[in-house]
C-alpha cells in the first residue's frame, strides 16, 4: 500500500488517487512469474473506502449520464454492482466466453500475460442505451478495448468507462483513443 500523498496521481485528483493508493496490495508473480499483480480486495472489503470510491464514480459521471451501468469480469461486477444499486439503474455482466447461457456477442484480446475473450449477450442493451463501463485495471487496454466494443456491439452507446487503478507503462490509455478513460489511480 502507497503513504506517500506526492506519488500518487489519477482524474479525480490526489486525494482520490491516495484512497485508492492507501488500498491496494502488490501481489509478485501472480498470475504467472514476473507480474506483479495489483489486489484491490482490501478497496473492496472496506466499507467505508468502497463507498467513497463508488461516491465517486458516480460524481464523476452524473448518475443522469448513464442508463445501465456494465461491469467487466469478475472485479468489475463489484464495481458496477454498486453503483448501478446507488443510482437504480441496471447492471449487465461482461463475462469470460462460455459464461452466458443465451445468444452472444463475442471479442477476444491479448492480454500481458496471454489471451482471453469476453462475451454480453446480444440483447443486453436497448438500442442507443448509454452504458457506463466499469472493470478494476487498466493494463494494456485489451479487455477494455474488448468491453467497449462489445458493448458498441451489442447497440449501446459508451457513456464512460472508468477503472480505480491504471497501470500507465503498459499504455492502455493509447489503445483506447478516442474513448476517455477515467482513472482515480494512476501508477
Amino acid at each position: 500500500m502507497t503513504d506517500n500523498a506526492a506519488d500518487v496521481r489519477g482524474d479525480s485528483g490526489p486525494g482520490v488517487a491516495q484512497l485508492v493508493a492507501s488500498r491496494v496490495l502488490d501481489v509478485p508473480d501472480f498470475p504467472k512469474p514476473g507480474i506483479v499483480f495489483k489486489d484491490l480486495m482490501p478497496l473492496f472489503s472496506d466499507g467505508d473506502v468502497f463507498r467513497q470510491v463508488i461516491d465517486e464514480i458516480i460524481k464523476h459521471h452524473g448518475a443522469d449520464s448513464f442508463d445501465v451501468v456494465a461491469g467487466v469480469e469478475a472485479r468489475g461486477f463489484i464495481l458496477a454492482a454498486a453503483v448501478a444499486y446507488a443510482t437504480g439503474k441496471g447492471v449487465v455482466p461482461i463475462r469470460k466466453a462460455g459464461k452466458l447461457p443465451r445468444a452472444v456477442f463475442s471479442c477476444s484480446y491479448a492480454l500481458e500475460y496471454g489471451e482471453a475473450t469476453l462475451e454480453v449477450h446480444q440483447d443486453a442493451f436497448i438500442a442507443g442505451q448509454r452504458v457506463l463501463v466499469l472493470d478494476d485495471v487498466l493494463a494494456t487496454g485489451g479487455t477494455a478495448g474488448a468491453a467497449l466494443d462489445l458493448v458498441e456491439q451489442a447497440g449501446g452507446t459508451i457513456s464512460g468507462f472508468t477503472v480505480p487503478l491504471e497501470l500507465s507503462f503498459l499504455n492502455g490509455r493509447d489503445r483506447l483513443t478516442p474513448r476517455t478513460v477515467h482513472a482515480m489511480l494512476t501508477v
